[in-house]
């Protein structure tokens, strides 16, 4: 596994404490494909986008989908800090690469 997984799954598993499910999911080929979350995917979630030069890179999800605007900006800081390590290798080139 490398230093991404681990920040990933350990940044799912913290947001665990306060949410009933945390999923990231990334983009790969235009589509959305679920990583690391703490079970199957829920019917509704609240979807943060995740940025990394202008691009969606990932979405960082959970439920229940209602959440407050001080949850909502919590969700955008993390998403923003997790970028980095949300990028899959066409993302790169293919080149190996290290936030």
């Amino acid at each position: 596994m490398s230093d991404a997984d681990d920040v990933l799954r350990t940044a799912v598993a913290e947001l665990a404490e306060a949410y009933d499910w945390v999923g990231i999911s990334f983009v790969e080929q235009g589509a959305l494909v679920l990583g690391p979350a703490t079970g199957p995917a829920p019917e509704q979630t609240f979807d943060v986008p995740v940025m990394y030069d202008g691009a969606r890179v990932a979405e960082l999800r959970v439920a229940p989908p209602d959440v407050s605007p001080e949850q909502r900006t919590s969700l955008e800081r993390r998403a923003e800090a997790l970028a980095p390590y949300c990028l899959v290798g066409w993302d790169t080139g293919g080149e190996a690469w290290s936030p």
